[in-house]
């Protein structure tokens, strides 16, 4: 089965394996967990930020991020069409009891500047929740891993810094953005008062995200973390595979962005699908189904009899994600059977 689902269908590599059965591992609840500490001054270096907490899932690290930005009955300014706000079971509100404020999402990913200024209220009215955080995701799953302009991101820091707001990075897949904008990582991490970054997705780690921040700050979200269940103990096992994937998988994303380039030209004419978005800046690549008398769960159910598995986030759109247990001949059959089965239909 090539299985485009998505990149947290990635296996640790086998140097990841015998990281893990190597691992010099303490008791981290205590600061004692020697894997531990380094992965953290890792991840903290790489972003050019003061320290870095490891997380069990991104769900847990933007959770916690949130908590340590500000307290309960503020708000979080946030895309309408974000992971954040869709896809995290209203964490946000129902166990940090903040208030999520969604924005419109562009098709690009961006939250408009004046969509923006809007959301953000008068902190002296007291009918309303006051402003307590900005919220971006780069790159925005949901808009085909579009990348936000650096450009841009400079916009929304003057923004936030003339309102005194905090700005929060949702960077799931922070080094597809960075390889993708040819940007150093601490380069594109700069403008943000923290970030968090998955290690599971197209870094193959089996296990956890990161928090980057000030220390003060990231000081607050390990007290949240232990808040909301995410203490660790001999955490080197799991810390010695996500070292592996910062020195090793990075620098490869860009294959996987090579191939979904290359699966999107190779689909992109072929009639009853329509690229969306046609701009291909990462690692996905979305299609709307335009045959009449075929639905998305009938496309995927007779893709999946050819052996290729994708899915879906949104009504009548398809996703694929390339990683890397995906070949150059895996994209020509994936290529062979989307267009077997808009030949065809279901079998």
């Amino acid at each position: 089965m090539i299985d485009l689902l998505s990149d947290t269908v990635t296996l640790p590599t086998q140097e990841m394996r015998q990281a893990m059965f190597d691992a010099e591992v303490g008791d981290a609840g205590y600061g004692e967990d020697p894997t531990l500490n380094r992965l953290e001054a890792l991840a903290a270096e790489m972003l050019g930020k003061e320290d870095a907490a490891f997380l069990s899932s991104g769900c847990q690290g933007n959770l916690a991020a949130l908590l340590a930005h500000c307290p309960r009955g503020y708000e979080v300014i946030v895309g309408d069409r974000s992971d954040l706000y869709d896809f995290e079971a209203g964490s946000v509100s129902v166990v940090g009891g903040l208030v999520l404020h969604p924005v419109p999402t562009e098709t690009d990913g961006r939250l408009s500047l004046d969509n923006l200024r809007s959301a953000i209220r008068d902190k002296s009215d007291y009918q309303c929740a006051p402003p307590g955080v900005i919220v971006l995701e780069n790159p925005h799953c949901q808009r085909g891993g579009r990348v936000l302009p650096a450009t841009y991101i400079k916009e929304v820091r003057e923004l936030a810094d003339k309102h005194g707001l905090p700005l929060h990075l949702d960077g799931a897949r922070f080094f597809n953005a960075a390889i993708a904008s040819k940007s150093a990582p601490a380069e594109m991490a700069k403008d943000f008062d923290s970030i968090m970054f998955s290690l599971s997705k197209g870094l193959a780690a089996p296990f956890g995200s990161m928090v980057c921040g000030t220390r003060s700050f990231i000081d607050r979200v390990r007290r949240y973390r232990k808040l909301l269940g995410g203490g660790l103990r001999q955490a080197g096992f799991m810390a010695s595979a996500a070292i592996v994937a910062l020195q090793t998988m990075v620098d490869r994303l860009i294959e996987d962005h090579r191939h979904a380039l290359l699966l999107a030209t190779k689909i992109r004419d072929i009639p009853g699908l329509r690229l969306e978005p046609s701009v291909i800046d990462t690692n996905m690549v979305f299609f709307r189904l335009e045959r009449d008398g075929l639905s998305v769960p009938d496309f995927l159910a007779a893709l999946s009899q050819r052996r290729v598995r994708m899915g879906t986030l949104r009504e009548g759109v398809v996703r694929a994600v390339l990683h890397y247990l995906v070949s150059d001949h895996d994209v020509d059959t994936t290529a062979n059977a989307i267009r077997s089965v808009l030949q065809a239909g279901p079998r």
